[in-house]
This record gives structure tokens, sequence and C-alpha cells, in this order.
């Protein structure tokens, strides 16, 4: 729809296929998404979200305020949230007796990033940028000056990822190369491909889940404490 307006934003039911029995995945959650057209870069995503991010919690501040009392929780201040790469972060981290992912995060790694980010930055934010492309979806554009990595994003929220989002690929041939390249058929995506072929601008976007927003505002331990009914492959009834 990028192709359409230049921006479109979503609230709505998100079902995804996850492993539910961990206190961090729903089956069935909310999503927040946004996707912007006519962007210079994913740093341009980043600076929406965190403009997003500010408005939403200065008006929580405003307006539930005998909310986040009785919950005894306090939303984030932010001025300008900071950004490692994903090799600065796995650098910071160190390997010393720890079995090491070299494709992504796991959730310890995203507690101990978020613990030096407001030790060093006072914020209680963190963006993970470039991550290794062969894990990222194909629609992904790779860094340019090193295609090893896509210009794709994480953002830790206290210690755990809120939103996945980036720059996509906007050039048909660039994306049909891509979709080759990861072993998958480009006639799987022939309708995703079709507006490629009119032409799209460069853009990209965010998904978050409202649910992990939720949990780590009000300090809760369980993501399905910030689910009204939550439910999942093994329990479909409220």
């Amino acid at each position: 729809m990028v192709g359409v307006f230049d921006r479109v934003f979503e609230i709505g039911p998100v079902f995804r296929a996850e492993k539910h029995n961990t206190s961090r995945h729903l089956n069935e959650y909310v999503g927040l998404d946004f996707e912007m057209g006519f962007i210079q870069g994913m740093e341009d995503v980043m600076a929406m979200q965190t403009a997003m991010l500010k408005h939403l919690f200065a008006y929580v501040k405003e307006h539930c305020a005998k909310e986040l009392a009785s919950w005894k929780a306090e939303a984030p201040v932010i001025d300008q949230i900071p950004a490692l790469t994903f090799l600065e972060a796995r650098d910071l981290l160190g390997t010393k007796g720890k079995k090491v992912n070299k494709w992504d995060l796991d959730p310890d790694d995203e507690v101990a990033l978020c613990d030096l980010a407001k030790k060093k930055y006072n914020s209680d934010f963190l963006f993970i940028t470039h991550f290794p492309a062969a894990k990222r979806p194909f629609y992904a554009m790779d860094d340019p000056h090193d295609d090893r990595f896509a210009l794709s994003f994480d953002l830790l929220f206290r210690g755990l990822e809120v939103t996945t989002g980036g720059q996509r690929i906007h050039d048909y041939n660039e994306q049909v190369e891509k979709i080759n390249r990861m072993g998958l058929d480009p006639a799987d995506f022939a309708s995703y491909l079709m507006i490629h072929k009119y032409g799209m601008p460069p853009h990209g976007g965010i998904g978050m889940g409202l649910e992990r927003l939720t949990m780590k505002l009000l300090g809760l331990k369980n993501v399905r404490e910030a689910s009204l009914f939550p439910r999942d492959t093994g329990r479909l009834t409220p």
C-alpha cells in the first residue's frame, strides 16, 4: 500500500505460529505497525518510531497517572534512543564461557544490552541495527556497503525485543534476485512482486507488539498477563 499512500498505519490483531510456551510469545496479539515511503534510509523509520514512542508515553503519563500508580509503574522518559550495530552489541556482550548465536540475540543478551543502555545512556530503549541478512526476511534490504548485513533493526525495551523493522527492497530485479538467493520461488510471491514492476518508492516500516510493550511498561513477568483473553494452539477458548 505504500505505493499508493505515503504513510500506512495499522492497529490490529495478528495471528502467528510462534513458540507459545514461553513468557514472551503469544500466538494471538495486537500489532502496532506502520510503513512509510520516500525514505532516505532505515534511520528515517527509527526516527519515526522514536517520535511515536515519545508521544505515546507523554500521553500515558498525562492521562493514565492513576493507572500507572496502581501498578507502581514508571513510564519511560525518551530523548534520543541509542543505537548499536549487531556486531557492536556482540562485542560488548563478550563471548567468555558463553555459547554465541552468530545470527541473533538470545533473551539473556537482550537483558544485558538493556542494562548497558540504562547505565551508559540512561535509556530504557535500545536499537540494535544491521542484523545478519541470512536470517532476516526476503524483503529486507541488504546493506549496500556490506551485504552480509541487512538494513534491519530490533528495538529493545527494558530487556525485551518489542519491535522489528527496517528498510524494504523496492527494486524489482533486486527483490527477485534475493528471493532466488534465499532458495524461494518468485512465483509464490507474484502478488507481492507486482507493485515492484510499476515502481515502489524507497520505503520501510516496523511491527511492534502491544502486549510486549505493556508487559515491560507494567513490569509483568509473562506476556499473557498483558492480554485479556490469551489464546494459543493449545488453548483456543478464553
